[in-house]
Protein backbone atom coordinates (compact mmCIF):
# COMPACT_ATOMS: atom_id res chain seq x y z
CA UNK A 1 0.00 0.00 0.00
CA UNK A 2 2.96 2.42 1.08
CA UNK A 3 4.84 1.92 -2.06
CA UNK A 4 1.41 2.31 -4.21
CA UNK A 5 0.83 5.70 -2.67
CA UNK A 6 4.52 6.81 -2.68
CA UNK A 7 4.63 6.02 -6.96
CA UNK A 8 1.05 8.02 -6.94
CA UNK A 9 2.68 11.23 -5.08
CA UNK A 10 5.51 11.04 -7.47
CA UNK A 11 3.74 10.67 -10.70
CA UNK A 12 1.83 13.48 -9.46
CA UNK A 13 5.10 15.64 -8.33
CA UNK A 14 6.26 14.79 -11.93
CA UNK A 15 3.12 16.28 -13.48
CA UNK A 16 3.21 19.41 -11.58
CA UNK A 17 7.01 20.07 -12.44
CA UNK A 18 6.03 19.62 -16.16
CA UNK A 19 3.06 21.67 -16.08
CA UNK A 20 5.10 24.17 -14.01
CA UNK A 21 8.08 24.72 -16.55
CA UNK A 22 5.10 24.18 -19.56
CA UNK A 23 3.58 27.31 -18.26
CA UNK A 24 6.40 29.19 -17.11
CA UNK A 25 8.04 28.89 -20.77
CA UNK A 26 4.63 30.03 -22.66
CA UNK A 27 4.49 32.57 -20.50
CA UNK A 28 8.14 33.62 -21.18
CA UNK A 29 7.93 32.94 -24.72
CA UNK A 30 4.47 34.97 -25.51
CA UNK A 31 6.12 37.94 -23.19
CA UNK A 32 9.15 37.88 -25.42
CA UNK A 33 7.39 38.13 -28.76
CA UNK A 34 4.78 40.86 -27.52
CA UNK A 35 6.89 43.34 -25.25
CA UNK A 36 10.46 42.19 -26.77
CA UNK A 37 11.58 43.40 -23.77
CA UNK A 38 12.74 40.11 -21.90
CA UNK A 39 16.77 40.88 -22.00
CA UNK A 40 15.99 44.37 -20.76
CA UNK A 41 14.21 42.84 -17.50
CA UNK A 42 14.97 39.14 -17.24
CA UNK A 43 13.90 39.32 -13.88
CA UNK A 44 11.07 41.86 -13.83
CA UNK A 45 9.68 38.95 -16.60
CA UNK A 46 10.62 35.78 -14.67
CA UNK A 47 9.23 37.06 -11.69
CA UNK A 48 6.17 37.91 -13.65
CA UNK A 49 5.92 34.34 -14.47
CA UNK A 50 6.34 32.36 -11.05
CA UNK A 51 3.70 34.79 -10.16
CA UNK A 52 1.44 33.78 -12.88
CA UNK A 53 2.52 30.29 -11.88
CA UNK A 54 1.74 31.42 -8.18
CA UNK A 55 -2.04 32.57 -9.23
CA UNK A 56 -2.59 29.22 -11.01
CA UNK A 57 -1.81 27.14 -7.88
CA UNK A 58 -3.69 29.46 -5.13
CA UNK A 59 -6.78 29.26 -7.83
CA UNK A 60 -6.79 25.33 -7.63
CA UNK A 61 -5.61 25.13 -3.94
CA UNK A 62 -9.43 27.96 -3.29
CA UNK A 63 -11.50 25.50 -5.16
CA UNK A 64 -9.79 22.20 -3.37
CA UNK A 65 -10.05 23.87 -0.12
CA UNK A 66 -13.87 25.35 -0.79
CA UNK A 67 -15.67 24.84 -3.59
CA UNK A 68 -15.28 21.31 -4.09
CA UNK A 69 -16.56 21.33 -0.27
CA UNK A 70 -19.46 23.22 -1.06
CA UNK A 71 -18.55 26.14 0.55
CA UNK A 72 -19.15 29.36 -1.58
CA UNK A 73 -19.19 31.67 1.49
CA UNK A 74 -15.62 30.58 2.18
CA UNK A 75 -14.88 30.39 -1.70
CA UNK A 76 -15.75 33.92 -2.25
CA UNK A 77 -14.07 35.70 0.55
CA UNK A 78 -10.98 33.80 0.27
CA UNK A 79 -10.67 34.48 -3.53
CA UNK A 80 -11.52 37.85 -3.17
CA UNK A 81 -9.12 38.65 0.27
CA UNK A 82 -6.64 36.52 -2.15
CA UNK A 83 -7.05 39.09 -5.72
CA UNK A 84 -6.37 42.14 -2.86
CA UNK A 85 -3.46 40.45 -2.11
CA UNK A 86 -2.19 40.20 -5.30
CA UNK A 87 -2.59 43.68 -5.57
CA UNK A 88 -1.02 44.18 -2.61
CA UNK A 89 1.87 42.05 -3.00
CA UNK A 90 2.79 42.85 -6.96
CA UNK A 91 3.27 46.49 -7.07
CA UNK A 92 5.21 46.52 -3.60
CA UNK A 93 7.98 43.87 -5.41
CA UNK A 94 7.99 44.81 -8.79
CA UNK A 95 9.19 48.67 -7.45
CA UNK A 96 11.32 47.56 -3.95
CA UNK A 97 13.21 44.43 -5.93
CA UNK A 98 12.87 45.21 -8.78
CA UNK A 99 12.89 49.08 -8.98
CA UNK A 100 9.90 48.51 -11.70
CA UNK A 101 8.69 52.34 -12.16
CA UNK A 102 4.91 51.52 -12.76
CA UNK A 103 2.48 52.87 -10.71
CA UNK A 104 -1.16 51.33 -9.58
CA UNK A 105 -2.61 52.56 -12.48
CA UNK A 106 -0.36 50.83 -15.49
CA UNK A 107 -0.12 47.29 -13.02
CA UNK A 108 -4.13 47.34 -13.20
CA UNK A 109 -4.21 48.07 -16.96
CA UNK A 110 -1.55 45.78 -17.61
CA UNK A 111 -0.40 43.31 -15.30
CA UNK A 112 -3.37 42.50 -13.12
CA UNK A 113 -5.79 40.96 -16.14
CA UNK A 114 -2.55 38.78 -16.32
CA UNK A 115 -2.63 37.39 -12.83
CA UNK A 116 -6.65 37.18 -12.48
CA UNK A 117 -6.46 35.17 -15.60
CA UNK A 118 -3.79 33.06 -13.78
CA UNK A 119 -6.48 32.50 -10.76
CA UNK A 120 -9.36 31.52 -12.95
CA UNK A 121 -7.22 29.46 -14.71
CA UNK A 122 -6.16 27.27 -12.00
CA UNK A 123 -9.54 27.27 -10.14
CA UNK A 124 -11.46 25.82 -13.98
CA UNK A 125 -8.47 23.51 -14.57
CA UNK A 126 -9.46 22.03 -11.42
CA UNK A 127 -13.07 21.90 -11.53
CA UNK A 128 -12.42 20.39 -15.23
CA UNK A 129 -10.54 17.65 -13.60
CA UNK A 130 -12.51 17.31 -10.68
CA UNK A 131 -15.15 16.58 -13.14
CA UNK A 132 -13.31 13.63 -15.30
CA UNK A 133 -12.36 11.98 -12.10
CA UNK A 134 -15.95 12.11 -10.68
CA UNK A 135 -17.13 10.40 -14.64
CA UNK A 136 -14.02 8.12 -14.51
CA UNK A 137 -15.27 6.88 -10.62
CA UNK A 138 -18.86 6.93 -11.71
CA UNK A 139 -18.14 4.24 -15.15
CA UNK A 140 -15.42 2.30 -12.65
CA UNK A 141 -18.31 1.61 -10.05
CA UNK A 142 -21.08 1.16 -12.54
CA UNK A 143 -18.42 -1.41 -14.34
CA UNK A 144 -17.73 -3.30 -11.46
CA UNK A 145 -20.94 -3.06 -10.29
CA UNK A 146 -21.95 -4.86 -13.65
CA UNK A 147 -19.82 -7.27 -13.57
CA UNK A 148 -20.77 -8.30 -9.78
CA UNK A 149 -23.82 -8.79 -10.77
CA UNK A 150 -22.74 -10.89 -14.20
CA UNK A 151 -20.62 -12.97 -11.70
CA UNK A 152 -23.89 -13.65 -9.53
CA UNK A 153 -25.89 -14.38 -12.62
CA UNK A 154 -23.40 -16.86 -13.93
CA UNK A 155 -22.91 -19.02 -10.59
CA UNK A 156 -26.64 -19.51 -11.13
CA UNK A 157 -26.60 -20.85 -13.86
CA UNK A 158 -24.49 -23.97 -13.42
CA UNK A 159 -26.95 -25.14 -10.36
CA UNK A 160 -29.93 -24.30 -11.89
CA UNK A 161 -29.82 -26.73 -14.48
CA UNK A 162 -28.14 -29.29 -12.07
CA UNK A 163 -31.12 -29.49 -10.13
CA UNK A 164 -33.56 -29.92 -12.68
CA UNK A 165 -31.45 -32.48 -14.42
CA UNK A 166 -30.78 -34.68 -11.14
CA UNK A 167 -34.66 -34.74 -10.62
CA UNK A 168 -35.07 -35.75 -14.11
CA UNK A 169 -32.76 -38.39 -13.58
CA UNK A 170 -34.18 -39.97 -10.05
CA UNK A 171 -37.24 -39.67 -11.84
CA UNK A 172 -35.59 -42.12 -14.86
CA UNK A 173 -34.39 -44.64 -12.55
CA UNK A 174 -37.26 -45.38 -10.55
CA UNK A 175 -38.98 -46.55 -14.21
CA UNK A 176 -36.65 -47.31 -16.79
CA UNK A 177 -33.15 -47.46 -14.91
CA UNK A 178 -31.59 -48.81 -17.62
CA UNK A 179 -31.52 -45.63 -19.00
CA UNK A 180 -29.53 -44.06 -15.97
CA UNK A 181 -25.72 -44.59 -17.31
CA UNK A 182 -25.99 -43.56 -20.85
CA UNK A 183 -27.61 -40.32 -19.07
CA UNK A 184 -24.58 -39.72 -16.63
CA UNK A 185 -22.11 -39.77 -19.38
CA UNK A 186 -24.45 -37.26 -21.15
CA UNK A 187 -24.80 -34.99 -17.50
CA UNK A 188 -21.14 -35.32 -17.05
CA UNK A 189 -20.29 -33.36 -20.39
CA UNK A 190 -22.65 -30.81 -19.89
CA UNK A 191 -21.37 -29.84 -16.99
CA UNK A 192 -17.80 -30.00 -17.54
CA UNK A 193 -19.17 -26.93 -20.20
CA UNK A 194 -21.54 -25.36 -17.31
CA UNK A 195 -18.45 -25.49 -14.84
CA UNK A 196 -15.56 -24.52 -16.42
CA UNK A 197 -16.34 -22.83 -19.89
CA UNK A 198 -19.22 -20.28 -18.87
CA UNK A 199 -16.73 -18.22 -16.49
CA UNK A 200 -16.13 -16.21 -19.94
CA UNK A 201 -18.25 -13.58 -20.70
CA UNK A 202 -18.43 -15.12 -23.96
CA UNK A 203 -17.47 -18.25 -25.65
CA UNK A 204 -16.89 -19.56 -29.26
CA UNK A 205 -20.53 -20.04 -31.16
CA UNK A 206 -18.69 -23.77 -31.75
CA UNK A 207 -18.31 -24.56 -27.94
CA UNK A 208 -21.76 -22.98 -27.10
CA UNK A 209 -23.42 -25.65 -30.30
CA UNK A 210 -21.57 -28.67 -28.87
CA UNK A 211 -23.03 -28.26 -25.46
CA UNK A 212 -26.68 -27.45 -26.97
CA UNK A 213 -25.94 -31.15 -29.60
CA UNK A 214 -25.17 -32.85 -26.13
CA UNK A 215 -28.47 -31.31 -24.46
CA UNK A 216 -30.90 -32.47 -26.98
CA UNK A 217 -29.23 -36.03 -27.11
CA UNK A 218 -29.62 -35.71 -23.50
CA UNK A 219 -33.33 -35.19 -24.04
CA UNK A 220 -33.78 -37.38 -26.90
CA UNK A 221 -32.35 -40.67 -24.22
CA UNK A 222 -34.46 -39.24 -21.40
CA UNK A 223 -37.71 -38.52 -23.57
CA UNK A 224 -37.62 -41.36 -26.56
CA UNK A 225 -40.65 -41.79 -28.35
CA UNK A 226 -42.62 -39.60 -27.16
CA UNK A 227 -40.37 -36.73 -28.55
CA UNK A 228 -40.71 -35.33 -31.94
CA UNK A 229 -37.68 -32.97 -32.24
CA UNK A 230 -37.13 -30.94 -35.38
CA UNK A 231 -33.84 -28.95 -35.48
CA UNK A 232 -31.94 -26.73 -38.15
CA UNK A 233 -29.39 -25.25 -36.68
CA UNK A 234 -26.50 -24.28 -38.89
CA UNK A 235 -22.96 -25.91 -38.63
CA UNK A 236 -20.72 -22.57 -37.67
CA UNK A 237 -16.41 -23.14 -37.60
CA UNK A 238 -15.62 -20.07 -37.24
CA UNK A 239 -14.26 -19.14 -33.90
CA UNK A 240 -14.24 -15.25 -34.29
CA UNK A 241 -18.03 -15.45 -33.86
CA UNK A 242 -18.85 -15.41 -29.82
CA UNK A 243 -21.81 -15.61 -27.57
CA UNK A 244 -22.99 -15.33 -23.98
CA UNK A 245 -22.76 -18.68 -22.36
CA UNK A 246 -25.44 -20.60 -21.68
CA UNK A 247 -28.16 -18.34 -23.07
CA UNK A 248 -29.99 -20.30 -25.66
CA UNK A 249 -29.87 -23.62 -23.57
CA UNK A 250 -32.67 -21.66 -21.01
CA UNK A 251 -35.17 -21.38 -23.84
CA UNK A 252 -34.84 -24.52 -25.02
CA UNK A 253 -34.61 -26.01 -21.59
CA UNK A 254 -37.91 -23.95 -21.14
CA UNK A 255 -39.20 -25.41 -24.11
CA UNK A 256 -38.83 -28.66 -22.77
CA UNK A 257 -40.56 -27.86 -19.74
CA UNK A 258 -43.70 -25.71 -21.23
CA UNK A 259 -44.14 -29.11 -24.10
CA UNK A 260 -43.93 -31.70 -21.49
CA UNK A 261 -46.73 -29.80 -20.08
CA UNK A 262 -49.37 -30.76 -22.60
CA UNK A 263 -51.95 -33.18 -23.05
CA UNK A 264 -50.73 -34.26 -26.41
CA UNK A 265 -49.31 -38.02 -26.22
CA UNK A 266 -46.32 -36.30 -28.59
CA UNK A 267 -44.21 -33.34 -27.64
CA UNK A 268 -43.47 -30.88 -30.58
CA UNK A 269 -40.05 -28.87 -30.29
CA UNK A 270 -38.51 -27.04 -33.20
CA UNK A 271 -35.19 -25.82 -32.96
CA UNK A 272 -33.76 -23.01 -35.76
CA UNK A 273 -30.22 -21.29 -35.60
CA UNK A 274 -28.26 -19.47 -38.14
CA UNK A 275 -25.66 -16.63 -38.38
CA UNK A 276 -27.19 -13.93 -41.04
CA UNK A 277 -24.93 -10.96 -41.64
CA UNK A 278 -24.00 -9.57 -38.25
CA UNK A 279 -26.68 -11.29 -36.12
CA UNK A 280 -26.90 -14.75 -34.80
CA UNK A 281 -30.81 -15.28 -35.42
CA UNK A 282 -31.99 -18.23 -33.10
CA UNK A 283 -36.09 -19.14 -32.80
CA UNK A 284 -37.64 -22.38 -31.00
CA UNK A 285 -41.14 -23.41 -31.72
CA UNK A 286 -43.04 -25.87 -28.83
CA UNK A 287 -46.56 -27.72 -28.07
CA UNK A 288 -47.66 -25.60 -25.17
CA UNK A 289 -51.43 -26.05 -23.10
CA UNK A 290 -52.13 -22.31 -21.34
CA UNK A 291 -54.87 -24.63 -19.47
CA UNK A 292 -52.58 -27.29 -18.01
CA UNK A 293 -52.80 -26.61 -14.45
CA UNK A 294 -49.23 -28.07 -14.10
CA UNK A 295 -47.45 -25.37 -16.27
CA UNK A 296 -47.45 -22.32 -13.97
CA UNK A 297 -45.62 -24.75 -11.42
CA UNK A 298 -43.31 -25.68 -14.20
CA UNK A 299 -42.92 -22.18 -14.49
CA UNK A 300 -42.11 -21.37 -11.27
CA UNK A 301 -39.62 -23.65 -11.07
CA UNK A 302 -37.78 -22.13 -13.97
CA UNK A 303 -38.47 -19.05 -12.76
CA UNK A 304 -34.68 -18.52 -11.79
CA UNK A 305 -33.41 -19.68 -15.38
CA UNK A 306 -35.28 -16.96 -17.81
CA UNK A 307 -34.92 -13.72 -15.49
CA UNK A 308 -31.58 -13.85 -15.21
CA UNK A 309 -30.68 -15.02 -18.72
CA UNK A 310 -33.04 -11.89 -19.76
CA UNK A 311 -30.85 -9.61 -17.38
CA UNK A 312 -28.02 -11.38 -18.83
CA UNK A 313 -29.12 -10.21 -22.28
CA UNK A 314 -29.50 -6.58 -21.32
CA UNK A 315 -26.29 -5.78 -19.43
CA UNK A 316 -23.77 -7.74 -22.18
CA UNK A 317 -26.17 -7.14 -25.24
CA UNK A 318 -27.79 -3.40 -24.13
CA UNK A 319 -29.60 -2.95 -27.05
CA UNK A 320 -27.95 -5.19 -29.56
CA UNK A 321 -30.86 -7.76 -29.18
CA UNK A 322 -34.27 -8.66 -29.27
CA UNK A 323 -35.80 -10.84 -27.85
CA UNK A 324 -39.68 -11.73 -29.01
CA UNK A 325 -41.92 -14.48 -26.85
CA UNK A 326 -45.43 -15.14 -27.91
CA UNK A 327 -47.99 -17.86 -28.21
CA UNK A 328 -50.51 -18.85 -31.30
CA UNK A 329 -51.89 -22.04 -32.45
CA UNK A 330 -50.91 -23.92 -29.33
CA UNK A 331 -47.33 -23.18 -30.27
CA UNK A 332 -44.68 -21.49 -27.82
CA UNK A 333 -43.04 -19.38 -29.67
CA UNK A 334 -39.51 -17.70 -28.45
CA UNK A 335 -37.13 -16.03 -31.45
CA UNK A 336 -34.19 -14.19 -30.61
CA UNK A 337 -31.68 -11.96 -32.75
CA UNK A 338 -28.13 -11.27 -31.34
CA UNK A 339 -25.52 -9.12 -32.59
CA UNK A 340 -22.38 -10.77 -32.66
CA UNK A 341 -19.72 -9.28 -30.68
Amino acid sequence: MRTASRKITNEALVIHAIFSMGVVMLVITGMYYYYHFILAKIGLTTFACLFFLACIYMGRALCIQFYLRNKPFHFSLYTVLTLMAIIIIWPLVAKKIFDSPGDIIEFSVTTLPFLIIGLVMGIFIKLIRASIQKQIQAARLATEQKQSELNLLQSQLSPHFLFNTLNNIYGISITQHERVPALLLKLSSLLRYSVYDTKNLFVSITEELEYIHNYLSFEKLRLSDRLVLRTEIETINDPRITIAPMILIVFIENAFKHARNTLDEKIFIEIDLNVTGNFIVFSVRNSYSELKQENSISQASSGLGLPNTIRRLNLLYEENYKLDQFITDNMYIVQLRLKIK
